[in-house]
């Protein structure tokens, strides 16, 4: 790996992989830039992991805000370019689609899909899309879902938004060619984080149709999460995939990634439909 620079910037640095990933990434040498939402955070994350660690209070869902803070970050890197990008920043509300408020669909979006989109086109240049690049061309890693592929009941608008995503993903790495920015897609199944602890009142949609099996629904998820990977595992894959020259366009760190991801993914999707129709206890209406 070329020492030339060593500059990252990490989205949603605060908690969960993004805080895990900058305490790896500044373990590793790197001076790591992270995007908080709060300044108490910035605070916060920069003494825990010291002089390396420079937080960027931005919400990555402003266009107008992510063009100041990459503007300041490029005034602090006085000339130097970014060795990568990591789009981490994310939001998983659950819910039927055909009762989910359409406000909690959209905020989905604008942070899963916007967000990362945001970032990249202000960090262009400084990951290589300008003359006379002072270094190698940087990396773009985008922090996708097992549900970026597959498809799960009761987080259609969250699989839709990774589905987007990966997308967004696949078509940027055929653009970006011409410069050498490489596009990777990092698609974790269940992990140990705080996003399920964050979702809304979980008896929202106790009155609809969907009510028990919504419920269990959430155990399901809440259990799977137990079981998940820890975010430092996640953090050393994306330390890996920086020092890795040629990296794969695609990473899967997946618990149990027979049984969660290997098996679904060979399956023929009706077969999966009916497993988690079953799995959940749902019965036909009507």
């Amino acid at each position: 790996m070329s020492n030339s620079f060593k500059n990252i910037l990490i989205t949603g640095a605060s908690t969960g992989i993004g805080y895990s990933a900058a305490q790896a990434f500044t373990a590793a040498g790197y001076e790591t830039y992270g995007t908080v939402r709060k300044p108490a955070d910035g605070k916060r994350v920069s003494k825990a992991l010291g002089k390396n660690f420079h937080p960027l209070q931005l919400d990555v869902t402003s266009e107008a805000a992510v063009k100041r803070g990459v503007a300041s970050l490029a005034k602090s890197l006085k000339g130097a370019g970014l060795d990568g990008l990591i789009n981490n920043a994310g939001v998983a509300l659950p819910g039927p689609l055909a009762e989910q408020p359409m406000a909690e669909i959209h905020k989905m979006f604008e942070v899963n899909v916007a967000g990362p989109l945001n970032l990249i086109r202000a960090c262009l240049p400084l990951l290589g899309a300008r003359e006379s690049h002072p270094g190698r061309p940087g990396k773009i890693l985008n922090v996708s879902s097992g549900a970026g592929k597959l498809t799960i009941p009761f987080l259609g608008a969250y699989v839709a938004s990774k589905h987007a995503l990966e997308g967004l993903s696949g078509s940027l790495r055929k653009e970006l060619m011409p410069w050498g920015i490489q596009v990777v897609v990092v698609g974790p199944g269940n992990v140990r984080t705080p996003i399920w602890n964050k979702m809304p009142d979980l008896t929202a949609y106790d009155r609809t149709a969907y009510g028990p099996v919504y419920q269990n629904f959430v155990k399901f998820m809440l259990a799977g999460e137990k079981k998940g990977m820890m975010p430092e595992e996640i953090a050393a894959l994306l330390v890996e995939i920086m020092a890795t020259e040629n990296p794969k366009v695609r990473y899967a760190p997946v618990a149990q990634k027979f049984a969660n991801w290997t098996l679904p993914n060979l399956l023929p999707e009706k077969a999966l439909d009916w497993m988690m129709f079953k799995a959940l206890g749902m019965k036909k209406l009507g």
